[in-house]
């Protein structure tokens, strides 16, 4: 039987997302800028809530293109609000395009998100080796210094919490339990 982190459970699709993503280096500037919004589309709601939306979210935000997202207008933020696919929150599609705006101050200045966000962690991810989910923190020193750049730069939906959440699943952290199939399985 495979073991797996506590929190995956049995639905299909986390465990897919368990076992193929979560944790994983991601160095693509637009698959980051995606994570970066999920995870903000995903406050106050369940992770798996915002996986069953990922299909919608990739549609309705032109597959996470960056500079498409920077150039939304105010009438797809009414196109947002009215898709039924995605959670339709007017704060949360203001700042996912905002977010995406940021993030092309951000590449101008860095030369990527990759850059700016893996310069963090010096370009390697941190390996935790917890043994109970107990034992994983929701932030850390490090994500509440991600938090206040990515404000600085005028991100919003980027909360400790939410950057520490979005550092587990780029692979900047590595946060399988030790008990995980994944724990010992290199990228």
């Amino acid at each position: 039987m495979t073991r797996r982190c506590d929190w995956c459970g049995d639905d299909p699709l986390y465990i897919a997302y368990h076992d193929e993503e979560w944790g994983i280096p991601v160095h693509d500037d637009r698959r980051l800028f995606e994570m970066l919004i999920l995870e903000g589309a995903q406050a106050g709601l369940s992770w798996i809530t915002i996986l069953r939306k990922r299909e919608n979210y990739r549609r309705a935000f032109a597959g996470f293109a960056i500079d498409k997202v920077a150039a939304f207008t105010e009438d797809d933020v009414q196109r947002l609000l009215a898709d039924a696919g995605i959670v339709r929150n007017r704060l949360k599609i203001r700042s996912a395009i905002g977010n995406a705006r940021a993030v092309q101050q951000i590449q101008a200045q860095y030369g990527s998100l990759d850059a700016f966000l893996w310069g963090y962690v010096d370009n390697r991810p941190i390996v935790n080796s917890w043994s109970h989910i107990s034992e994983v923190p929701a932030s850390t020193a490090l994500s509440d210094r991600l938090s206040r750049d990515l404000k600085k730069h005028g991100m919003r939906f980027v909360g400790s919490t939410i950057c520490y959440a979005f550092m587990q699943a780029v692979g900047m952290v590595n946060d399988h339990l030790t008990s995980c199939h994944r724990a010992t399985r290199p990228f």
